[in-house]
């Protein structure tokens, strides 16, 4: 076969580190910019992005010339410089470890980018914790509690 053709269309769910209330709407924005940068340079498509204050969810059409966990250590890692470099947050900045990684078929999207993009209204009812393990369990991936979150350090 002379070419590659794919639809491939991941959301990918990860929060900062200790869950923290950090990601203030100030700036949030930029880094949603910044994260699209880097989504749009290694050749994916960005469908949906936002979040709250401790976590994001991004949405996006993946290209198989590169593996999601290199992808996401690159959006992790840059955006974590990005923000630490700008001091952003009093501090340094970190996601959590890990990150929850979900594919839909087309005919879903336009379900999955509307509660990306009112995620707002979803948190008012539902904690984040709440929100990912509910993810887990519609797609039936089993887990262990202990290892969901890294535990709160004060």
């Amino acid at each position: 076969m002379a070419n590659t053709y794919t639809q491939i269309h991941i959301h990918v769910v990860f929060s900062v580190q200790n869950r923290e209330c950090i990601i203030v709407d100030l700036w949030k924005d930029e880094l949603y910019k910044y994260i699209t940068g880097i989504l749009q340079n290694n050749h994916h498509k960005l469908l949906a992005i936002n979040g709250m204050p401790d976590h994001i969810h991004i949405l996006f059409g993946m290209k198989p010339t590169q593996s999601l966990s290199d992808l996401l250590q690159d959006i992790k890692g840059s955006s974590s410089k990005w923000i630490n470099d700008k001091k952003l947050v009093k501090g340094r900045f970190s996601w959590q470890e890990g990150y929850g990684a979900f594919s839909y078929s087309k005919s879903q999207l336009p379900q999955i980018i509307r509660y990306i993009e009112k995620q707002e209204d979803h948190h008012q009812n539902k904690t984040f914790a709440e929100e990912y393990k509910g993810f887990l369990s519609a797609f039936g991936i089993e887990y262990d509690e202990r290892y969901i979150f890294k535990p709160i350090e004060y």
